[in-house]
């Protein structure tokens, strides 16, 4: 694997639309640069680098404050370059690591001081290879006070992760929502299956992104403006409010075939989330209160 990846817009628009004061978010990865923090040699792709000064200009330019940085799978276990950049945004980022279940206090004492608030289980089987249940389980329950185990996974999985899910001590956060099949609408059976685990716990949240994954060509979707995400996950946003995040995905890991233009992500915001209240607590309230606790 030797071909480096490019996977976000060059020149992403202005939104039309403008994020509260205060905004977040709350999921954006970094890669690299590689001569400073070298890739996994498990990774499944090989991206070029984007580092905390492309992130920072970006979240600048969309109208952002704060960046949640989440630790990409290209860099396994090790969360330097995810605590580099949190350590250059001037308080303006957290992040969530992957880590080894057989870390020590320590060191995750270590990654609190560094501004890390979770931990990332991922099990989607194109990312990696390994997802030892029994081992997260342990880890979950040795994390410091007030963190949170996200999750990734694809929709036909989620029944058989519940019981595993269920166990977790600590409050939950479903990336991308557990990736559904949004051209079933806000009432098919994947989005019904989301909506019976949230009820069935109070300490899930959830991120209501990716449109370009979700609603992409190459899944079988309409592409941009991503009409079918937009119909599907507004009723989500609006019956859980209180549970709700949401972030770019920047720099759009594998997405190399079909590039967002951040700007037209931005702008799906007041069509999922179309008053000022749900604005506010997706973009402020809620990352606030998961990631800036102890501000």
């Amino acid at each position: 694997m030797t071909d480096r990846i490019v996977s976000w817009h060059a020149n992403p628009s202005k939104p039309r639309y403008t994020p509260p004061p205060g905004a977040v978010d709350a999921h954006c990865h970094v890669f690299g640069p590689m001569a400073q923090f070298p890739f996994s040699a498990k990774a499944k792709y090989l991206p070029e680098d984007a580092g905390p000064d492309m992130l920072f200009a970006l979240r600048d330019h969309l109208g952002f404050a704060r960046n949640v940085i989440v630790q990409a799978s290209c860099h396994g276990t090790d969360n330097s370059a995810t605590l580099d950049a949190i350590a250059k945004s001037n308080g303006k980022a957290r992040g969530v690591a992957v880590v080894d279940p057989a870390i020590s206090e320590a060191e995750l004492a270590a990654l609190h001081d560094g501004g890390i608030r979770g931990i990332r289980f991922n099990f989607l089987k194109r990312l990696v290879d390994d997802a030892p249940k029994d081992k997260f389980l342990e880890v979950a329950k040795r994390l410091p006070k007030g963190w949170h185990v996200v999750i990734y996974f694809e929709a036909d999985i989620l029944e058989e992760l519940r019981p595993f899910m269920d166990a977790i001590p600590v409050p939950l956060v479903i990336d991308h929502m557990g990736r559904p099949d949004v051209r079933q609408g806000p009432d098919g059976p994947d989005m019904k299956a989301f909506r019976a685990f949230l009820d069935a716990r109070d300490d899930v949240w959830f991120k209501a992104t990716c449109p370009d994954r979700l609603d992409a060509i190459k899944e079988g979707g309409a592409g941009d403006p991503w009409n079918a995400f937009a119909d599907a996950v507004a009723p989500l946003v609006a019956d859980y409010s209180d549970r709700v995040l949401w972030g770019t995905d920047w720099p759009h890991p594998n997405m190399d075939n079909e590039i967002p233009d951040d700007g037209h992500l931005v702008d799906m915001i007041p069509r999922i989330a179309p008053t000022v209240e749900l604005q506010h607590k997706m973009l402020v309230t809620n990352p606030m209160a998961l990631y800036w606790y102890d501000a």
